[in-house]
């Protein structure tokens, strides 16, 4: 026998039946919690008094949701909306997820676990505009389509990109540990070929300013940031680390300054890696800054060697030092404005240009290894460094 034709059948509302390649489905449609649903009833003979009874389903349904007594997955266990919904009826957002993922970071900076200017940066990503794109979605409605638009329209640098996608990231490995999700969208998608085709090129270049911009700068600075811009430019510290320095780590006899600390967002604390810490030498014009700076701090219970001179105390971010020095002084002195890390470039670049190994470079800037050296500041090398090793094998006599 065939199937009763679905127009012998009467639909009461909210009921249909769903025509699929090989079965046909009852399937109900209520709205809960503003989300319009539909759920199909398991599979059976589709007769009247199926249909019926699927009738009086969906009205004992609304008729729980009416007394705030519905749960979800009481009556649809094995359904994806199902995980939308607590155990409260209450749904699950993915800002909601976002916010408690904030509050666990809050408390990994309370513990130590994680740096403020970390917690920061995530602060920024969680709380950003283009975040906010997910507050009306539910999480576990986030699937790896959805994901692929919303990363393709960021419309930033791949590394902005990924530092904005972390805490979104964590998000969904804790959904997927806590079961309040089948799958990780994130897992289902390639992200570095997606950046790739997406991402835009970073707009930062390396800058530097010349011998004549150098002198410019130096001359226009008032007696109280004299020594400081003075001494930027012929160590090429980190914002961080300028801020951190402290008089008893300047050896004056052998000419160095021990850079052991970074300060970041007023917090104090080691390099990321060891190759941060180092002993950076100091040559006759960052000798001469330091020796006019005594005046100012030398004696300060704090040791630190750089105050701002609007306050009289340590610097407290790189922020500061942009805003109330470094701006003013390019347009006083008549310079195109560059960033203050530009001083760090800076130094490296001369010290290239000049024909200094790019490995003592690599060193005097704190880096890891020689490859970020090459990277950024491969145009200033000279081209005996740039050629390839050639590997001398020595013959011994037959």
């Amino acid at each position: 026998m065939g199937r009763r034709p679905a127009t012998d059948i009467t639909c009461p509302r909210g009921v249909a039946i769903r025509e699929f390649k090989h079965e046909r489905r009852i399937q109900i449609a209520f709205s809960f919690r503003g989300v319009q649903c539909r759920e199909l009833l398991p599979p059976g003979p589709i007769t009247q008094t199926a249909v019926n009874y699927a009738a009086g389903i969906r009205a004992e349904v609304a008729r729980k949701i009416a007394d705030n007594q519905f749960h979800y997955a009481d009556y649809f266990p094995n359904s994806p909306r199902a995980l939308q919904f607590d155990v409260a009826g209450k749904r699950i957002l993915l800002k909601d997820k976002l916010q408690t993922q904030l509050e666990t970071y809050e408390r990994q900076v309370k513990n130590g676990q994680l740096s403020p200017s970390t917690y920061e940066g995530y602060a920024k990503a969680i709380n950003s505009k283009r975040m906010a794109y997910w507050d009306t979605w539910a999480l576990a409605s986030v699937g790896p389509s959805d994901l692929r638009t919303w990363i393709s329209s960021l419309d930033m640098t791949a590394k902005f990109a990924r530092n904005l996608m972390t805490p979104l990231r964590s998000v969904f490995e804790d959904a997927l540990n806590d079961d309040l999700i089948k799958f990780n969208p994130f897992d289902r998608i390639a992200m570095s070929k997606l950046l790739k085709q997406t991402a835009k090129s970073s707009e930062y270049e390396v800058e530097p300013f010349t011998a004549e911009e150098r002198a410019a700068l130096i001359k226009a600075a008032r007696a109280d940031e004299r020594p400081l811009v003075q001494f930027w430019f012929n160590s090429g510290l980190r914002p961080g680390e300028l801020i951190a320095l402290k008089w008893p780590k300047v050896d004056w006899i052998n000419s160095k300054a021990r850079i052991d600390l970074n300060q970041v967002v007023s917090v104090e604390k080691g390099p990321k890696t060891d190759a941060g810490v180092r002993d950076v030498d100091l040559n006759a014009e960052a000798l001469s800054a330091l020796t006019a700076q005594k005046a100012a701090s030398f004696l300060l219970e704090s040791g630190h060697v750089w105050l701002n001179p609007r306050t009289g105390q340590p610097w407290t971010g790189d922020a500061q030092i942009r805003k109330t020095l470094w701006q003013p002084l390019c347009l006083r002195a008549g310079v195109l404005y560059r960033n203050p890390y530009q001083a760090r470039h800076t130094f490296a670049s001369a010290l290239l240009t000049a024909g200094h190994n790019p490995w003592y470079v690599a060193q005097q800037l704190g880096h890891v290894d020689v490859q970020m050296v090459f990277k950024i500041y491969g145009k200033f090398i000279p081209a005996d460094y740039q050629k390839p090793k050639v590997q001398l094998r020595i013959v011994g006599n037959d």
